[in-house]
Order: C-alpha cells, then structure tokens, then sequence
C-alpha cells in the first residue's frame, strides 16, 4: 500500500476553481491507478474521477464532466483534480484512492489505500 495526503481544499464561491494535489508515499507510483471519490454529509462516498497508471486513461462522474480534470505527474508521485465552475452540489470532503494496477475503476470497494480527505466548500 502507499501513503496518501491531499492538499488544496477550501472555501470557494460558485463559479469559481480550486485545485487539489495528492502525492503518495513509494517508488512505484506509475503502477497504480490513482481516482478521487468524495462524500457529502449525510450521503455515501462516490466516484469523482480515475486515471490509469500511465496517465493515458481517465473516467469522469456524468456529474462533474467538463467541469473537472484529473491528471497526474508521475515524476513528483502526486494526482491533481482541476475543479472549474464549482457548484454548491459539490461541496464534501474529497478523498484521494490508489490501487496497484494499469486499469481503472469507479468503485470505492476496488481501492485499497486512502487518504485523509481535504474539505472543498462551495458557497452560493
């Protein structure tokens, strides 16, 4: 397992764009597919977006297509989320996941290593 930590969460107004890092613990980042899910209050986590090892392969949530931009820099061990027109919907804490492969999943169950979750807040 690797060690995640987000960074980048905070308070935003709607409309507006926050970026959040996760760089991960280890040397063999490239072989893990990298995804961020998040969880409202009250609600179940749920998928967000994944990237494959390679970078070459990414999903997105139907609810955050064209708004959000998952990618990574496997030289500096982290995955980025670019989150643009932010909507008050998508206010929860974000978490980063990882699992050693070169597919990519959708699904929380798939993911064996977490991070600690960073806040985002959009206000109206």
């Amino acid at each position: 397992q690797v060690q995640l930590v987000e960074s980048g969460g905070g308070l935003v107004q709607a409309g507006g764009s926050l970026r959040l890092s996760c760089t991960a613990s280890g040397r063999t980042f490239s072989n893990y597919a990298m995804a961020w899910f998040r969880q409202a209050p009250g609600k179940e986590r749920e998928f967000v977006a994944v990237i494959s090892g390679p970078g070459g392969t990414t999903d997105y949530a139907d609810s955050v297509k064209g708004r959000f931009t998952i990618s990574r820099d496997n030289a500096k061990n982290t995955v980025y989320l670019q989150m643009s027109s932010l909507k008050p919907e998508d206010t929860a804490v974000y978490y980063c996941a990882a699992r050693p492969s070169f597919g990519i999943f959708t699904t929380a169950a798939a993911f064996g290593s977490w991070g600690q979750g960073t806040q985002v807040t959009v206000s109206s």
